[in-house]
C-alpha cells in the first residue's frame, strides 16, 4: 500500500469495505471513535486530539460570556469586531497559512521571521499536523475512502474527522515518518525524532506545541485589551470560537454533502465533488472547486466576482518583500477553463439561434 494511503491513523470502523465502498459509520459509532480517541489516560498518544479540542472547551466560556455581555449591554460595534474577526480574519489566515502554505507551498517567505509573523496572526487553534499531512491525503484521496473529511460519510464523519481521521498513524516505519516530517519541515514546526514520535505518537512536541499556544493566546488578548479593553478582547476571542467550530463544516459543506452539485461556468473541476461557494470564497478566498483545480496555486479567485483576500495578503507580503516567490494558475485557467468554456456556450447560442431561425 502507498505512503498516502497509510499515514493518517484509520478508525476503529475502518475506511473501505470488502466491496471497494466508503464505510459509512452511524453517528453512535462516530461518537464512541471520538471520545475513545480523546481518552488521554487510556494513552498519551491520544494528546494532540484531545489538546485540539480543549482549545474549543476553553473558549466556550469565552463565548458565552460575549453573548451575556452583549444580551446585558448591546454593542454593533463589538458584535461587528466578533464576526469580522472570526469568519473574515481567521477565516483568512486559514486559507493563508494552512492550506496554501503549510499544504501547498503556493508560495514562499523571505526568511523565517515573516513565515513566523504569517504563523501567529490570529489567534492560533489548529497545529499544523493536524492540518498539512491529512489535507495532503484529502487532495490524493478526494471523495474516495481513505479521504479523512470524505462528505459522503455525513456531517459528523466530517466535523469530528480532526479527531477521528487526520491524526497520523502511530505505527509509521523510520522511512514513513520521515516523510511526514518532510511535509512539515517549511512550516516551521517544532518536529522531534522518530523515538519522541513512538512514545507520544505524534510529529509535533506536546510541550512546545501547548507553551507556544499559550503564549500566542496571551499576546493576542494583550494587544486587543491595549486597543479596546477587556470586551473586545472577548469579542474577538469569542469569534475565534466560533471559527474554531465552523471550520470543522467546511469540507462537508465544500464538497456539496456528498452529492454532486457542480455549475456549469463555476465548477469546472469535475474529478470530485469541491464546488465553488459565494460566501467561504468572500470571506476567506476559499474557491474550493478552483482550488481542487490548481491546489498549488497562491490565487484560487480566478473568475471577476471570486475574491481572494488571502491572495491580497500574499501579493502585499510579496510587494514589501517578505514573500520571494508565488505560483498563481489565474492565466493557465482561463486558458483551460474559462475561454474553452465560453467559446463552447457562443457555439451552442449560436447553432441554437440558427435552429430558431430555420424552424
Amino acid at each position: 500500500m502507498s505512503f498516502i494511503s497509510t499515514v493518517l491513523d484509520p478508525p476503529s470502523y475502518g475506511w473501505i469495505s470488502q466491496d471497494g465502498f466508503l464505510i459509512k459509520p452511524s453517528n453512535r459509532q462516530i461518537f464512541i471513535e471520538f471520545f475513545r480517541r480523546l481518552n488521554v489516560f487510556k494513552s498519551r498518544k491520544n494528546w494532540l486530539s484531545f489538546f485540539c479540542w480543549s482549545c474549543i472547551v476553553c473558549l466556550l466560556p469565552v463565548f458565552i460570556t460575549f453573548i451575556v455581555l452583549q444580551v446585558q449591554n448591546f454593542s454593533l460595534w463589538l458584535l461587528a469586531a466578533a464576526f469580522l474577526y472570526g469568519m473574515v480574519v481567521m477565516g483568512t489566515h486559514g486559507t493563508i497559512w494552512y492550506h496554501r502554505y503549510c499544504t501547498h507551498n503556493a508560495y514562499t517567505f523571505t526568511n523565517k521571521f515573516w513565515r513566523f509573523v504569517t504563523s501567529h496572526l490570529v489567534i492560533k487553534l489548529i497545529p499544523e499536523e493536524i492540518y498539512v499531512v491529512s489535507h495532503h491525503v484529502h487532495h490524493a484521496m478526494s471523495d474516495k475512502p481513505g479521504d479523512p473529511y470524505n462528505a459522503e460519510g455525513g456531517f459528523l464523519y466530517c466535523f469530528l474527522a480532526d479527531v477521528n481521521h487526520q491524526p497520523i498513524a502511530k505505527n509509521l516505519s523510520p522511512a514513513d515518518y520521515k516523510k511526514v516530517t518532510e511535509m512539515l519541515a517549511h512550516t516551521g514546526s517544532n518536529v522531534h525524532s522518530y523515538r519522541h514520535y513512538l512514545k507520544w505518537g505524534s510529529a509535533c512536541s506536546p510541550l512546545k506545541t501547548v507553551f507556544g499556544v499559550l503564549l500566542n493566546w496571551a499576546f493576542w488578548f494583550f494587544i486587543f485589551f491595549l486597543i479596546g479593553g477587556a470586551y473586545l478582547a472577548v469579542a474577538v476571542f469569542a469569534g475565534a470560537f466560533v471559527w474554531g467550530l465552523g471550520v470543522r463544516t467546511f469540507n462537508y459543506e465544500g464538497h456539496a454533502k456528498g452529492g454532486k452539485r457542480h455549475v456549469n461556468g463555476n465548477d469546472f473541476n469535475r474529478n470530485d465533488k469541491s464546488i465553488n461557494q459565494l460566501w467561504p470564497g468572500i470571506v476567506a478566498g476559499e474557491w474550493h472547486n478552483n482550488h481542487h483545480l490548481y491546489p498549488r496555486s497562491a490565487r484560487s479567485g480566478f473568475l471577476p466576482y471570486q475574491i481572494d483576500l488571502a491572495w491580497c495578503y500574499i501579493k502585499t507580503l510579496k510587494f514589501i518583500g517578505a514573500v520571494k516567490s508565488y505560483r498563481d494558475d489565474k492565466q493557465n485557467f482561463i486558458k483551460k477553463y474559462k475561454i474553452p468554456y465560453q467559446v463552447q456556450l457562443k457555439e451552442a447560442q449560436t447553432q441554437k439561434q440558427s435552429d430558431a431561425n430555420y424552424n
